[in-house]
């Protein structure tokens, strides 16, 4: 019922509005409309809304995934069948059709629904299927899990898919990201003896405070005496920073994968870090030599499986040689099966060591994610409390990390 409402905001604003009925005014007209194409064509003798022109058209694909059951109660009622059938000629117009109706946005909604409920997965092995759809993070998590069952012919054409989508994403992200990190990479390098628009004030008057010196006058005042100025480093080529993405490729975590494989190309670009990319299920598999194209670290993971995240973690410590100088970020919805306890000990041994350990329960802009909330408790009181992040906000959580400070947690509701 969501999304054919959602759909219903956005058509109000293409399609022309149906006839008025006798003294009604054009604001009712139209918000009977809107009535008319939420509930679908059950709804025309009790809205007394005759859609025309444009309206039909865009009923009719409505109707197609969220309608056609003959049955009252609006287009998300559960007892109503589907119209698209599975004949992929009529699903390809069907896809087209939305495209001329609908804003991007909106297709996309549909586009999912109709491979939730539609089961229309397997049509997207077709190549004629993939040309056809409006591609996005969540059509990308769907290929990359009928990855094994793809036919040659289909491949090719996926690949373009899943590369138009992170080419999109790492024009979005790939700028700030590096700013921010570079300036974070700056800031953990500090130095005795800066030039002059180097020096860090807070910390150079903090270390300097046994140096104070009342001025003539009694009435308080003074002056702090900057024996030993401490500044920012700037931006050399030597490594600072060793980062370890730690990602889980359960079937939930989708979109997290996409989004990470991209953010690990982006890092993995920057001469400052040393970026190591890890994903797993029941099995690590470590993707690192693949950072340099994001597609080819997505086509090398496996959605689906199991989860055994300690057996992850043991990898990623056997890989830590300067502690002190490295973030571990694990992306995981914490839904373990491996051993609970030696994940825990992990954990805790390399925050003692010095290694900054960050748990994503998501990298989306989907929402609070489903997690196991037990375990996400654990992590908090060992330290690492664990959050969803969006991928605006990623940049931030990382620069936190690397500069050792407090992490930006959103939303302290939904983290433990």
């Amino acid at each position: 019922m969501t999304t054919a409402t959602d759909t219903d905001t956005d058509t109000s604003r293409a399609g022309a509005g149906a006839g008025a009925g006798a003294g009604r005014g054009a604001a009712d007209d139209e918000r009977l409309r809107r009535w008319r194409m939420v509930l679908g064509g059950d709804s025309t003798e009790t809205t007394g809304c005759t859609l025309t022109g444009r309206d039909v058209a865009m009923d009719g694909a409505l109707n197609a995934l969220y309608g056609g059951g003959g049955k009252p109660g609006g287009r998300g009622g559960s007892d109503r069948s589907a119209g698209l059938g599975g004949s992929a000629p009529s699903v390809a117009r069907w896809l087209g059709d939305i495209r001329t109706y609908f804003p991007s946005s909106v297709v996309q909604v549909m586009q999912r629904d109709a491979i939730d409920r539609l089961g229309l997965s397997a049509l997207l092995l077709e190549p004629e299927m993939l040309e056809a759809v409006e591609a996005d993070v969540h059509l990308v998590g769907t290929l990359l899990s009928l990855n094994k069952a793809m036919p040659e012919t289909t491949k090719e054409t996926a690949r373009a898919v899943v590369r138009k989508v992170v080419d999109d994403l790492e024009r979005r992200l790939a700028t700030r990201t590096r700013a921010t990190l570079t300036g974070a990479l700056d800031r953990s390098a500090k130095i005795n003896r800066p030039r002059h628009r180097d020096i860090d004030w807070d910390r150079t008057i903090r270390a300097n405070l046994k140096n104070y010196l009342p001025l003539p006058g009694g009435d308080g005042a003074g002056t702090v005496v900057p024996e030993r100025l401490i500044g920012y480093g700037r931006a050399a080529q030597a490594v600072k920073k060793d980062v370890i993405l730690c990602i889980d490729q359960s079937g939930s975590m989708a979109a997290s994968v996409v989004y990470a494989s991209v953010f690990g190309a982006v890092l993995a670009s920057m001469r400052t870090l040393r970026t190591r990319l890890v994903v797993f299920d029941t099995a690590v598999v470590d993707l690192t030599d693949q950072l340099d194209d994001p597609v080819d670290v997505l086509f090398g993971t496996q959605l689906g499986g199991g989860t055994d995240i300690n057996r992850a973690l043991a990898y990623c410590q056997s890989r830590i040689t300067r502690p002190a100088e490295t973030v571990v970020v694990l992306i995981s919805d914490l839904y373990e099966g491996g051993i609970r306890n030696e994940m825990l000990k992990r954990v805790a041994a390399m925050k003692a060591s010095g290694v900054q350990f960050v748990t994503l329960l998501a990298l989306s802009d989907e929402g609070a994610p489903a997690y196991d909330r037990e375990h996400a408790a654990a992590l908090g009181a060992l330290g690492a409390p664990a959050f969803a992040c969006t991928p605006d906000l990623f940049p931030e959580v990382m620069a936190a990390a690397l500069e050792k400070r407090p992490l930006p947690i959103p939303d302290k509701e939904t983290h433990q």
